[in-house]
């Protein structure tokens, strides 16, 4: 197989848990690294890297504001173990809440929070006081260090889904982990296995397989509109893509399994972390990757013009 049209996936071990995909670093996250985050979070601008060669303009998920919209600051606890509140707005371009949202896979927001080295990935789903504009859900954090908050909408009068994001700093002692290639991995019980072909700024197809005890798992759930969800989210500066599997939205009461394909069009070449969320008996699993995607001879659309839920 061509090399340079490969994504390139290397097998995990069995046993491998979340933490097990990315290699423990003594050293701390660099200053200038921690920096840049969040001043591209502060002046709503893109960073440019070294790495990246596409039209940064296209790509979601790295600025506060967009498409006339604004993400607040979010309040959270400052610490971990902490318990309180995750809460934010989101701002029209008159500095009005917005409180209009068109329903995307059986939600009106979807928010991913996770750690910038790729660490603690949570997709949730907070509620809306439409009085006050402010979205929100019971918080508490399990460990330090700085994240990346993605809220994820599509406002009631666009037909265009929004990504915004804002950094949030939790105080207190961690250890950095350096995301290593995982295509195999296991979660709750669960071995689930990444495979396909993909280069940058061309649709590739992802599947992903779920088995248990070494036997095909066919008892996978509509979550959310579909039988999972793919999140992939751009090592460095996290640039965000949210896909949904190929097909028509499966019938309430159905299952599928033990496969599920997704159309996934990557904006660069680089290190990609995923996040595949699926559900089996009530119960939702989260199953993390990380993938390296090759160069490829064109820049990519925007991550609108790919599946994006919305």
């Amino acid at each position: 197989m061509n090399a340079a049209g490969r994504l390139i996936l290397f097998t995990a071990g069995l046993g491998l848990a979340f933490a097990g995909a990315f290699g423990i670093s003594a050293a701390v996250v660099p200053e200038g690294l921690a920096a840049g985050w969040n001043e591209g979070d502060a002046m709503n601008e893109p960073r440019t890297d070294d790495a990246t060669t596409a039209d940064e303009s296209a790509v979601q998920g790295l600025a506060s504001s967009a498409d006339g919209y604004s993400l607040s600051p979010v309040t959270a606890p400052p610490t971990v173990a902490e318990p309180g509140e995750l809460a934010f707005r989101v701002l029209s371009a008159d500095g009005d809440p917005l409180t209009e949202f068109t329903t995307a896979h059986d939600r009106d927001l979807h928010l991913i929070v996770v750690r910038t080295d790729g660490a603690l990935f949570r997709h949730v789903h907070p509620d809306l006081d439409e009085t006050t504009g402010v979205w929100s859900l019971p918080w508490e954090w399990e460990e330090a260090g700085t994240y990346r908050v993605y809220a994820d909408f599509t406002p009631g009068d666009s037909p265009a889904g929004v990504v915004l994001t804002r950094t949030v700093e939790v105080a207190g002692p961690f250890a950095p982990v350096v995301a290593e290639p995982v295509s195999e991995t296991q979660v709750d019980g669960f071995t689930v296995v990444v495979t396909g072909d993909l280069a940058a700024g061309t649709p590739g197809e992802l599947t992903l397989t779920v088995e248990q005890d070494g036997t095909p798992v066919t008892s996978l759930q509509p979550y959310l509109g579909a039988f999972g969800h793919l999140v992939a989210l751009r090592e460095g500066d996290m640039a965000y893509l949210h896909a949904h599997p190929q097909g028509a939205a499966p019938e309430p009461g159905s299952a599928s399994g033990p496969e599920v394909s997704f159309m996934v069009n990557a904006p660069t070449a680089g290190r990609y972390l995923l996040y595949f969320d699926f559900e089996v008996d009530g119960r939702v699993h989260s199953a993390p990757f990380v993938v390296d995607v090759a160069p490829g001879d064109a820049a990519a659309p925007a991550p609108h013009d790919a599946p994006h839920g919305h």
